[in-house]
């Protein structure tokens, strides 16, 4: 009965959505918007920007997050976002009220409603990496060519075919603004140097700048492209040591939620006490937030720590 009511609730709320036209995206975005730009008076204005007072934990995620992807040039994937955390956050509660268990729809509601934005956050440094490591092959490839013919402009069109997205669009915008719209090189290398958040592509970009006055100068762009290799490597070692906790964190939750089925099997009347009486549920409910509470500090404890050289 309560599983057929969830179902005709579901079913209402999508014909609500369709009968008055509203797209999924606008709507989550808009809610999410709406938690950015919730109105305040000018003391707290004041006491967030002098960090006296402490930006609400949603609020505060969802800032980071938006820095995270307009860092690694995904920022249109925040609508979709709110949406997976939108949906998210509607199976949590319903699988608590399937479970019978209404102390834990609110732990597991907020808690799956964070999932997609602690995802984001672990997989930030592997997107910078492969994008790094994309970039370390095509610098190398346009400065061979560069040392070569001693024209930038020639030598990023040989080596675009051997690219790959996103470095390769970057490069091939490059192209064709020097070659259709604005003969400028020196001008499109400074447009070129903003399109990559990378310290040693900056500095390579201003190394291109400078060979333009003195060709001579070109030697210097080798030793500036053997930085991302030394970084790659050092890179690779503090990755491995940060995530040997969060690997021990997911094994814990594992054996944790696996208890609950295996205790059916292992004591039927055991089971049955957790999961239909109160004190039972309310343990269930304290498991759950404690697990959620735990992943928020591992997610932010266990970030990865990137090399700069």
């Amino acid at each position: 009965m309560l599983t057929l009511q969830l179902v005709a609730c579901i079913g209402m709320i999508a014909g609500m959505f369709w009968l008055f036209g509203i797209k999924v995206s606008d709507f989550t975005t808009d809610i999410f918007g709406g938690i950015l730009d919730a109105p305040k008076n000018i003391q707290d204005a004041i006491m967030e920007e002098t960090n006296t007072k402490k930006v609400p934990y949603l609020k505060r995620e969802i800032l980071e997050v938006q820095g995270i992807l307009e860092s690694t040039g995904r920022e249109k994937q925040f609508p979709m976002l709110c949406t997976a955390a939108f949906v998210l956050f509607a199976f949590g509660a319903a699988a608590a009220v399937m479970m019978g268990n209404f102390y834990m729809v609110p732990v597991l509601a907020c808690g799956f409603l964070l999932i997609p934005f602690w995802y984001i956050k672990l997989t930030a440094h592997t997107y910078k990496k492969d994008i790094s490591e994309e970039l370390e092959t095509a610098l190398s490839i346009i400065t061979t060519s560069y040392l070569r013919n001693e024209d930038i402009l020639t030598a990023v069109e040989e080596s675009v075919p051997y690219l790959n997205p996103p470095v390769q669009t970057v490069f091939q915008g490059f192209a064709s603004r020097v070659r259709l719209i604005d003969p400028d090189v020196g001008r499109a290398l400074r447009e070129l140097k903003g399109k990559i958040r990378n310290d040693t592509f900056e500095e390579w970009c201003d190394a291109l700048q400078e060979c333009l006055i003195d060709r001579s100068l070109k030697t210097i762009l080798t030793p500036i492209v053997a930085k991302l290799s030394d970084m790659r490597l050092v890179n690779a070692e503090l990755e491995y040591m940060v995530y040997e906790p969060r690997k021990e964190f997911i094994t814990m939750v594992v054996l944790v939620v696996a208890n609950v089925p295996l205790l059916s099997f292992l004591n039927r009347d055991w089971y049955q006490t957790l999961m239909t009486t109160d004190v039972g549920k309310i343990l269930l409910s304290i498991t759950a937030a404690a697990i959620f509470f735990s992943a928020a500090r591992v997610v932010r404890l266990t970030k990865p720590i990137e090399y700069r050289r």
